[in-house]
């Protein structure tokens, strides 16, 4: 028993001081700690208190693990839980014989973490059933009425923003789970010029040196030119696709227009 005190006191101790805020101590043989991921995520916020009870027989065997909801925070979803807690004891069984508690308390995090990513997939897949019923029943409130190019424009712009908005939040989602390296990387790809930029930057170096010019030839602007045709053929190939995904027309029917 005095070993199992000493074994007791000495983790504390160490834990006391890697959560000097987040550690709680409920009783001689038992400890509370707040737990929550690196990142949060601003749509899917979730904090818990990890509980950690010992029995006599600590580290020999893996301690006693449950998780509380912290008032006014976001908990867990149904089964989340059973899902986090399985996770811990494995975690837990893999350090029977020595000390653990920090081990089981960043896995949490990890779990946690990694719950945020899921939700977010689910919530995608969601969003993409729901994109499919409404195109489905914009399908067939408009089946037999003839298609005018005001409709369908108004409808494209409706649906662009829409699924404009929902990879813009997916996005946000997604980086705010990445750790500060992974973000900054992902910052810097983001500065990264476009193909495009890269090309029209090219295109005013080419043409802003008069001096390439013969004197008396009409000057021709190439830029205008390669936008004009670059942005009508980017339209039609849109208008096309779009046509194509909400079964308005064929496949032959663009190659006839």
């Amino acid at each position: 028993m005095s070993d199992y005190k000493a074994i007791l006191e000495e983790e504390f101790e160490v834990l006391e001081s890697i959560f000097p805020d987040e550690l709680e101590k409920l009783s001689d043989t038992s400890i509370s700690i707040r737990i929550e991921p690196e990142e949060q995520s601003i749509s899917n916020p979730i904090a818990l208190q990890l509980i950690i009870n010992y029995p006599e027989t600590y580290p020999d065997v893996i301690p006693i693990i449950s998780l509380e909801e912290i008032e006014d925070e976001d908990g867990l979803r149904e089964g989340e839980e059973d899902v986090v807690l399985d996770n811990l004891k494995e975690v837990a069984e893999e350090s029977i014989g020595m000390a653990m508690t920090f081990t089981i308390a960043s896995a949490a995090k990890e779990a946690l973490a990694l719950l945020i990513v899921d939700r977010a997939r689910k919530e995608k897949e969601e969003d993409d059933r729901k994109t499919r019923e409404y195109e489905e029943a914009e399908a067939a409130r408009t089946r037999g009425t003839p298609l005018t190019k005001e409709l369908f424009d108004k409808w494209r712009k409706s649906f662009t923003a829409e699924i404009k908005a929902k990879r813009e939040k997916e996005e946000e989602d997604r980086v705010r789970a990445l750790n500060p390296k992974e973000r900054e990387e992902w910052r810097k790809r983001k500065e990264r010029p476009t193909g495009r930029q890269l090309f029209e930057s090219s295109a005013t170096l080419a043409t802003s040196d008069e001096g390439l010019y013969e004197e008396g030839v009409e000057e021709v602007d190439m830029r205008k030119y390669t936008r004009e045709q670059r942005e009508a053929e980017r339209r039609k190939e849109e208008e096309d696709e779009e046509r194509r995904r909400r079964g308005l027309v064929g496949d032959g029917d663009s190659d006839n227009e």
